[in-house]
């Protein structure tokens, strides 16, 4: 079985990334032994190993005056979590081509019980990288470090790589975490989910920069309460830190939003389950970078939602209006250039990466523990505490009137809506069909009357920032109130 720990690193220059590892005491004085790897992935041209969460690859080391090669079969990885699982079996082969020999003490037999899979394998994408490693041996643990930088190469499209992989060799699967902590003291670290496998599909497919979307875990009447938790908690964070790894090559403003978004469903999860300050990781290094993708968002929606609304209608073909509509979408295209910049350079931050590094640890090695444990033993107690929960939330938003003008009550109606919203979307399957759906329709209904309004007037206030001409602030401010109206 192995254990590993993906990081993802920013693209340096190799001698800079080189010197800033070299200042961890953990590995500075230590010479790391250097290979250039060029490695061949097989797969059918459906990519049935792949929809069977299987790798297989030829590694050919060093250079083609004195190769050698080695086989591997990688079983039963899932892109869910930096911290990965997976069987694997590797054995020196004799040439660069796939040794069906290799593979009979493996599961692969039982993959391929009458060879047909292994029959329609062709090579299908190439990783070529130079790898920098160091072995490292704690008190009661080993591990090997390997910085990995390069290209991967698919269907003649290639993408660069630059990834931090920890694998542990011996011990305690803490010492992956220890290990990643000194290191994430001296350069920015962020939790990786996608293999480099994972990378050339994308790659192939053109998705490697889209954006992750909820995608809620598979759910069973089965689970208890840990599981159950573990599960919503893994996939809502997953969505958070995929897309914020996906944002620093990404100007989409999808990517962005997606990241927030699985923010709050993060958020809304842990207070559904009752898991409060005792076992979480502290969360305030991640609050400047929070606040800056909030102006981030408030700047993409103007730009992209809000204004291009009105831009006709106030230009009207009058030469003076378009020039003052064009000032606006050029001072605005200014700010969110700067705002992106400041963003990614927050995301830079080492405390960021050690925070987000913290939580994956808890995630992962942590034990999510009931609220009333004594209660939640029995897992159909788990379902309904989880009902009784969503009818509590569901409550909440019918007692805030949704036609208050109060700001205060209009905030709070938003936030409890959205709460509501993904509490049940992520735990559908252990819902009542009906209900689940009134309480998910009423979460989305006052949830988007209040959002469209709260961005009208978020395009305002920004339109004034921007010191744009009057006239243009007051029919903006004219078409909020007809919208409101109407």
């Amino acid at each position: 079985m192995e254990l590993e720990l993906k990081l993802a690193l920013p693209l340096l220059d190799a001698h800079l990334l080189q010197r800033q590892l070299a200042r961890c005491a953990l590995i500075g004085r230590r010479q790391p032994q250097r290979q250039q790897l060029h490695n061949t992935y097989y797969d059918t041209h459906e990519h049935a190993l792949k929809l069977r969460a299987v790798a297989l690859r030829v590694r050919q080391i060093g250079d083609d005056s004195h190769p050698q090669w080695v086989q591997t079969l990688k079983v039963g990885g899932t892109a869910d979590s930096a911290f990965s699982r997976r069987g694997e079996w590797e054995e020196p082969i004799a040439s660069d081509r796939l040794d069906r020999a290799m593979l009979e003490n493996t599961p692969w037999s039982e993959l391929d019980a009458d060879g047909s899979l292994y029959a329609a394998l062709e090579p299908l994408f190439t990783t070529d990288f130079e790898r920098l490693s160091w072995i490292v041996k704690l008190a009661d643990a080993s591990v090997e470090i390997a910085l990995d930088r390069g290209q991967v190469h698919m269907d003649g499209h290639s993408t660069p790589l630059c990834e931090l992989e920890i694998e542990l060799l011996e011990g305690s699967p803490d010492a992956l975490f220890e290990v990643a902590a000194q290191i994430g003291r001296h350069l920015s670290l962020l939790p990786l989910h996608m293999s480099k496998a994972e990378r050339a599909y994308r790659l192939a497919a053109g998705t490697l920069d889209a954006p992750l979307r909820a995608r809620p875990p598979a759910l069973t009447k089965e689970m208890h309460f840990g599981q159950v938790a573990q599960a919503v908690l893994r996939e809502s964070f997953l969505q958070f830190t995929a897309n914020l790894v996906t944002f620093r090559i990404s100007d989409a403003p999808e990517v962005l939003h997606q990241a927030r978004v699985g923010w709050r469903r993060f958020k809304s999860a842990l207070r559904l389950f009752k898991q409060g300050e005792d076992g979480l990781p502290p969360t305030t290094a991640l609050k400047p970078l929070l606040a800056r993708m909030t102006a981030m968002r408030d700047l993409d929606v103007a730009a992209t939602e809000v204004l291009p609304a009105h831009g006709a209608a106030y230009q009207a073909g009058d030469a003076q209006r378009s020039s003052q509509w064009q000032q606006l979408e050029a001072s605005l295209e200014q700010a969110r250039q700067a705002q992106r910049a400041g963003l990614r350079q927050a995301l830079a931050d080492p405390a960021v990466g050690h925070t987000l590094l913290q939580i994956t640890r808890w995630l992962e090695t942590g034990a999510i523990e009931p609220p009333h444990s004594q209660e939640l033993k029995k897992k159909r107690e788990v379902r309904r505490w989880l009902r009784e929960r969503i009818e509590h939330l569901a409550q909440q938003v019918q007692a805030i009137p949704s036609a208050s003008k109060d700001p205060l009550e209009q905030h709070r109606l938003r936030i409890v809506s959205k709460r509501l919203r993904y509490c049940v979307e992520s735990l559908r399957p252990l819902l009542p069909r009906k209900r689940s759906q009134r309480w998910l329709d009423m979460a989305m209904q006052s949830q988007t009357q209040i959002g469209m309004e709260r961005d009208r007037l978020q395009a305002i206030a920004i339109a004034q920032q921007l010191q744009t001409a009057d006239s243009v602030v007051q029919f903006l401010r004219g078409a909020a109130f007809a919208a409101l109206g109407a």
